[in-house]
């Protein structure tokens, strides 16, 4: 199982991929916390592949997410939209209306 996404910060790529191998090692730290205990630094290592992990799962997510169109009732397709991009048009509408602004 391989999840790559591509990145831009500050100008550079940055993949963040999580391998079968990333995976196993995850598993293996978690036996070893149930049956013998983690020393400092595999605790270290086990928190910071967990993190990598559900960051690599969000931005799948993400991506996959921002791929998906929507087939209006009239035959129209257009993707799917952000519900906080609609939740912010809402509050500048509302705000518009209180304050007398079109």
């Amino acid at each position: 199982m391989e999840m790559n996404r591509k990145n831009k910060e500050e100008g550079k790529e940055n993949i963040m991929s999580v391998t079968d191998e990333t995976i196993a090692r995850i598993n293996e730290l978690y036996r070893k916390s149930k049956n013998e205990g983690l020393t400092n630094e595999e605790a270290m290592e086990q928190a910071q592949l967990r993190k990598e992990y559900v960051q690599a799962m969000h931005n799948n997510l993400r991506g996959i997410l921002d791929n998906v169109q929507v087939q209006n009732p009239d035959g129209s397709i257009e993707k799917l939209k952000s519900k906080k991009k609609k939740q912010k048009n809402k509050k500048i509408k509302r705000w518009k209306i209180e304050n007398g602004k079109k």
